[in-house]
């Protein structure tokens, strides 16, 4: 039984306040006045003063906030001098008659209860204390309890406002303080590679955890775009014996996932079975996804089928990997089996998952199917509606994405960029910079609205409007320009032409250029014929990514362009030595439930006879029309395995390119004057481009094309990107 319930007297409220309170001969009473805080809260535990003192809890409403910090200075100033102020025994105070006043710095501290905490925090994170009197307030073990919030809400700033008092305050900076983990923590959960390695590093071996090697490998595994530090991390733990529970291994399969390391996301499967965690949901569900990106769809498969039990993730994991592959109908099938015969129900997350596939595969039955669920299962909110917004944009459906966009009721930033992504993505930049203005009203932009704004610029030729947005991103908007804004204005101004002012802003930029931004300029190069600014950004390309052959067949066709043969073949034939390959062009089409893909000169389609009859027909059409093969450009492959310059190979070569073959198939599979949709994995070539924009008039077909870079609305003899692209 505790004791009983006293009031306050006027004298020891007032002693309170001041921050001076009196004790008893080895027993402390309890007070309380009011449970809720909205009153003095005085907690008093019973137990003997010999063994632990226990600090009071203040919180009175009814103070100002500069009393309240008044208050909890005066309590906590001398914090340092705790250990030359020892406990009094038992025999120094000789009954309750005889107490005497202890003051406020004599009161050893203890963690600060809850409501006092959320207002200090709060008072961090905002105005109330100043960060100077951090100092004074707080025991390491508070500074680790801020910091944790600080990870836990990702709150880069507030923490290191906090490092920054750690640093400049003398505090402890032991490693027996474990601050250094706790920062540990809130650099890698936010995502600061550099600041978390060199913490890591810095903190001994005896000191550090499995929760600090998973902390930092987690953020190796998210932030960084080389996986090899990462995969030397996980392999010095195991070397030294710290035995890794599910979380890293499922850190690990998400890098595995995001990279697509399909080798060492075997070998992590194999750990997770050795380990015993065959049945575990999680690991089960992180494997499934592993493959699914690695685009093993038969080992999807096998694991979801030996799985105990299967959860919405597993199901909405199994449906993206089906539909990603373009397997449509086994898709509805699986659908039809998840809601209908195991009764489960889409959720927000599974429903985005799978509309983000139906974006990446581009067919739009599919998500057209699952969008009628989403109406149905959560409704239209903010989260789902953005998603079909995009997934209608990226599937060629723009008119349909607006529609959407203008019908839901409420949208955030992100949604607004999906938007605006997508108009910029089919080349409607009047559009976005009239959507943009209007933006405002709803939301504030953030960076990546402004690299939605330059690539509709770019895409548009609004050289101009490109240039006025970037210069008032930082003293208009508020945004430092990022290297992506950089590259987006490098693209701009290379498109149009202007490449030297392209090069002098290269130059000029705050930061080191990254391959996007010189494969951009490489990209107008070769667009342009500019030949000698091509070979300059070539050699610096090839340092950062000696195996992309990406950039070597561009400055190639730039030397075939400029009739430079010799040394176009030169090139290719250096790279075919060195046993690099060119990425396949590959051009898929959706018709019946099922993707078609096809690469140039493929002949592996169950309907080859009837693709190339249609197709020699379609020259001969095309040619009648105005069509001339653009060879200039065009190496095919000689017999040796180099390349020769024979024009009538050229020329066939150029004929069989994968998107005329879709084309074909899609011309013998549906009725005339049907809309077709062909989705390319490079950028269209300039002769399937005048090719098509030819058909679309012979046949009168409206046809669309995604290549990597942006949508070509071709109708009537004439595309929506005006040849411009």
């Amino acid at each position: 039984m505790g004791a009983p319930k006293q009031k306050w007297t006027a004298d020891e409220e007032a002693a309170l306040k001041a921050g001076v309170i009196k004790h008893g001969a080895g027993k402390w009473r309890t007070i309380l006045k009011d449970p809720e805080y909205s009153s003095v809260l005085y907690l008093r535990s019973n137990v003997d003063l010999k063994d632990k003192w226990r600090n009071m809890s203040v919180m009175a409403n009814g103070w100002s906030s500069r009393e309240k910090s008044k208050f909890a200075v005066k309590r906590m100033h001398h914090v340092s001098k705790r250990e030359e102020s020892p406990l009094p025994a038992d025999n120094d105070v000789k009954s309750d008659e005889d107490a005497v006043d202890i003051k406020a710095h004599e009161v050893p501290l203890m963690p600060i209860p809850a409501p006092i905490r959320s207002t200090i925090r709060s008072s961090i994170l905002g105005r109330s204390l100043r960060m100077k009197c951090l100092s004074q307030l707080f025991l390491p073990s508070h500074l680790r309890s801020f910091l944790r919030s600080c990870a836990h809400q990702s709150s880069l700033s507030a923490g290191k406002q906090l490092h920054a008092v750690i640093l400049t305050a003398s505090l402890p900076a032991s490693h027996n303080s474990f601050l250094p983990n706790a920062l540990l923590h809130l650099y890698s959960s936010c995502g600061v590679v550099s600041y978390a390695r060199h913490l890591f590093f810095q903190i001994p071996s005896s000191h550090k955890d499995l929760a600090d090697w998973t902390s930092f490998l987690n953020c190796l595994s998210k932030h960084k775009n080389d996986p090899c530090e990462a995969y030397w991390l996980f392999n010095e733990l195991r070397r030294r014996g710290i035995l890794v529970d599910d979380v890293v291994l499922l850190s690990m399969l998400g890098l595995c996932a995001r990279v697509g390391n399909l080798e060492m996301g075997t070998q992590l499967h194999g750990c997770v079975m050795k380990m015993g965690f065959k049945y575990s949901l999680k690991a089960c569900n992180a494997i499934m996804n592993m493959y699914v990106k690695c685009g093993l769809l038969s080992k999807v498969r096998g694991v979801f089928s030996e799985m105990k039990e299967q959860n919405v993730v597993s199901w909405s994991i199994l449906l993206e990997g089906y539909v990603g592959s373009g397997l449509i109908k086994e898709g509805c099938l699986l659908l039809n089996e998840m809601v209908l015969q195991s009764g489960l129900r889409l959720n927000h997350v599974s429903l985005c998952s799978i509309l983000s596939a139906s974006a990446q595969s581009g067919d739009v039955a599919f998500g057209r199917l699952v969008h009628v669920l989403a109406l149905k299962e959560v409704g239209l909110d903010i989260m789902v509606g953005t998603a079909l917004v995009d997934m209608y944009a990226k599937c060629g459906r723009i008119n349909v994405a607006v529609r959407v966009f203008e019908y839901l009721p409420r949208r955030n930033v992100v949604t607004w960029n999906a938007m605006l992504g997508g108009l910029a993505m089919h080349g409607k930049g009047k559009a976005v910079l009239h959507m943009f203005s209007k933006m405002f009203e709803e939301a504030n932009p953030d960076d990546l609205t402004f690299i939605a704004v330059l690539s509709a610029c770019s895409h548009a030729g609004l050289v101009d409007q490109g240039w006025e947005y970037f210069h008032n991103l930082e003293p208009v908007y508020g945004i430092t320009p990022k290297i992506d804004h950089y590259a987006c204005m490098v693209d701009l101004l290379g498109r149009a032409g202007r490449l030297e002012e392209a090069e002098r802003l290269i130059h000029n930029m705050p930061m080191p250029p990254n391959e996007v931004v010189l494969g951009s300029l490489l990209g107008s190069c070769s667009l342009h014929g500019k030949l000698q600014i091509g070979e300059r950004i070539l050699h610096d390309l090839v340092q950062m990514d000696p195996q992309n052959t990406e950039y070597h067949i561009l400055l190639s066709n730039i030397y075939a362009s400029s009739g430079n043969r010799k040394q176009a073949n030169s090139l290719r034939d250096a790279l075919y030595r060195r046993g690099i390959r060119k990425v396949p062009g590959m051009s898929s089409i959706h018709i019946g439930c099922r993707v078609h893909q096809f690469t140039a000169g493929d002949k592996s389609h169950p309907r080859t006879p009837e693709i190339y009859h249609t197709l020699d027909d379609m020259i001969i059409r095309l040619k009648l029309a105005g069509y001339v093969p653009h060879t200039a450009s065009q190496i095919s492959a000689g017999a040796d395995g180099g390349y020769s310059g024979d024009e009538e190979e050229k020329e066939q070569a150029l004929l069989s390119h994968s998107e005329k073959l879709a084309f074909c198939f899609g011309l013998i599979s549906t009725s005339p004057g049907t809309s077709l949709y062909i989705f390319k994995n490079l950028r269209m070539c300039h002769d399937c481009h005048s090719a098509i924009k030819i058909a679309s008039d012979v046949y009168q077909r409206e046809i669309t094309v995604r290549d990597r870079n942006r949508f070509h609305y071709f109708k009537q003899g004439s595309c929506s990107c005006s040849d411009y692209w």
